[in-house]
C-alpha cells in the first residue's frame, strides 16, 4: 500500500470515525433512504444530517439521487455494505477472553 492510498483510506476511516455519520450510513444499508428518513432515524436536525451526508458523498460513502424534490441516500456498492456490514457482525460477536502465555 503506498503512502497515498493509505492517506485515502485512513480518511474514509476518519469519517466513519464519527457516530452520526456511522449511523447515517448504516440507514443505509436497507436501501436507498430520503433526508428526512434518515434525520429521523439518526435524531440529528437537518441542516448536520445535510453537512454530514456532503461529507460522506465526498468520501464515496454514500450517493445521492434526487426524485422530484426528494433526495436520497444509499451505498454506492457493495464494498462498503461488506466492510459496514463485517465490522457491525465483529462488534456483535460474543468477545473471547484472552489467553495468557
Amino acid at each position: 500500500m503506498t503512502q497515498d492510498e493509505a492517506s485515502q483510506l485512513a480518511e474514509l476511516f476518519r469519517l466513519l470515525g464519527e457516530p452520526n455519520r456511522l449511523r447515517l450510513v448504516a440507514e443505509c444499508l436497507n436501501g436507498p433512504r430520503s433526508v428526512g428518513e434518515l434525520t429521523e432515524a439518526v435524531g440529528v436536525s437537518q441542516s448536520l444530517a445535510s453537512q454530514h451526508l456532503r461529507l460522506l458523498r465526498a468520501g464515496r460513502l454514500l450517493q445521492q439521487t434526487r426524485s422530484g424534490r426528494n433526495i436520497f441516500y444509499a451505498l454506492p456498492d457493495c464494498h462498503v455494505r461488506s466492510m459496514l456490514t463485517d465490522m457491525m457482525d465483529h462488534v456483535l460477536e460474543p468477545e473471547e477472553p484472552i489467553e495468557e502465555e
